[in-house]
């Protein structure tokens, strides 16, 4: 709606954006950084989902449109200019740590938790790491429009944590947000998504990440930090910031990043998922995509591959459940599963990889038409027949063979969309899946560029 309005009134139409209540901190927000501050914006009282017929036609002829008439009748006048932001090497404050912690907290530079100063000394022990000229612009990440930096990123990798050999992954997981691919534009939908950062490669095991037991619980630096300062990156670069641009409405945590077991896939002799991905077996990778929602814990065992799984079908269908409408509206959807070693071992041994275990699940995972077609009428506000979809071109055409509401359709729409990622318990058959929010946070990958001399400086690192 503000982008809508913005172009008529760049082309000498007077436009006023209507936005409902939960949205105005985020659309007000979203004006200032379209350079468009003062742009008229009427608001709807309320949620409008929630409102009835006659209730929503009062709130429109009683609010909505006298706040219209009024936009439209009166002169508005530019804001003064707001205070410019420091530039990559100023000092912005000095203390104690408490007040340092202090300072950053009162203008939303952290995530709640205790920083670490980011010191230009500091700073430039991670740049130390990479071969790119800190002045690097990497993209210009929305919704605030700033220029990503190699030097910004260290310098949120400080702020996060990180250790300064980490600096190659930050580049990586930055190089990934900033693709058009990845829509970082949509990270403050309301659904509240976190992003998902997999690092496969062997620096997985130089740089000590936890593969095995507890993998994704916070504990070990390389996964915890790294994890945290991609969404640390995306508050103060990007300008993600609960309650006004990030409007996730009840949402979760950072995830730590998850790192691919490197032995277990040799054990195996299965492809990692960075050659999934179009890679090298040689390459170091991280991929960043969207998780919306992660499953229970899912334990699979049998003694013939169907069976064993039977509770990854169970749970993928479980955890995506209604709102995989979302897929068919917009044609993408990239669940992952990470599943560990002994759970990969087992289909291995009943003659299964990742392309029969992904076929499986693609032929398998399926929910009731008349599902997909209600649930956007709580999101949406109106129920979507399946065969508009269909008709607009966004689903196959299999999905209006019928008009029995009771029958089951696909809720995957290409099998090689499902990433399979080795990691976890050894000693356990258990795997989770994480479901990703349609093309909102699509994968995107980037193979990890390291310095000449990494390999030796790493080694200099353990003593």
């Amino acid at each position: 709606m503000l982008r809508a309005t913005k172009i008529a009134e760049e082309n000498g139409i007077p436009g006023v954006a209507i936005v409902s209540t939960g949205f105005m901190k985020q659309a007000k927000a979203t004006a200032r950084a379209m350079g468009v501050p003062d742009i008229s914006i009427a608001e709807y009282p309320g949620v409008i989902p929630m409102d009835s017929a006659d209730v929503l036609a009062d709130k429109v002829w009683n609010s909505v449109v006298p706040s219209v008439v009024k936009s439209l009748s009166e002169n508005t006048t530019a804001s003064a200019a707001e205070a410019a932001e420091p530039g990559p090497r100023d000092i912005v404050f000095s203390g104690t740590l408490d007040e340092v912690q202090e300072h950053f907290d009162a203008r939303e530079w952290s995530d709640g938790l205790p920083v670490v100063p980011p010191t230009v000394e500091r700073v430039q022990a991670f740049l130390a790491w990479t071969d790119r000229d800190p002045g690097e612009v990497i993209g210009v990440l929305p919704p605030e429009f700033r220029e990503a930096t190699v030097w910004s990123v260290a310098v949120n990798g400080v702020m996060s944590g990180c250790r300064p050999e980490y600096m190659p992954i930050l580049l990586g997981i930055v190089d990934a947000i900033a693709d058009p691919a990845f829509h970082l534009e949509d990270a403050g939908s309301t659904p509240g998504w976190e992003p998902l950062v997999v690092v496969s490669g062997d620096l997985v095991d130089a740089l000590e990440f936890n593969t095995e037991v507890g993998n994704m619980k916070v504990g070990r630096r390389a996964n915890a930090s790294i994890g945290r300062f991609l969404r640390m990156y995306m508050r103060n670069v990007a300008g993600f910031r609960p309650g006004s641009t990030d409007k996730g409405s009840i949402g979760f945590t950072f995830n730590v990043a998850m790192g691919e077991n490197e032995g277990a896939i040799k054990d195996l002799g299965w492809d990692p998922v960075r050659v999934d991905l179009g890679f090298k077996k040689e390459d170091n990778v991280v991929m960043v995509q969207s998780a919306v929602a992660i499953s229970a814990p899912v334990y699979s065992g049998g003694t013939n591959p169907e069976t064993l799984a039977r509770p990854l079908v169970r749970y993928m269908t479980g955890a995506a459940g209604p709102w995989n409408f979302t897929a068919m509206w917009w044609g993408e959807w990239y669940p992952l599963v990470q599943m560990s070693p002994a759970v990969a071992r087992g289909f291995a041994d009943l003659g299964w990889g990742k392309k029969e275990i992904r076929r499986h699940l693609f032929e398998n995972c399926k929910m009731s038409a008349w599902w997909m077609e209600h649930y956007p009428l709580a999101v949406a506000g109106k129920e979507v027949p399946l065969a508009d979809v269909v008709a607009r071109g966004a689903a196959p055409a299999l999905y209006a063979e019928s008009d029995d509401p009771q029958r089951m359709v696909p809720m995957l729409l290409k099998e090689e969309w499902t990433s399979i990622v080795v990691a976890g318990d050894p000693g356990r058959n258990q795997s989770r899946i994480y479901i990703n929010n349609q093309r909102q946070g699509a994968p995107v990958a980037r193979r990890i560029g390291l310095p000449a001399d990494w390999r030796e400086r790493i080694k200099k690192t353990k003593h």
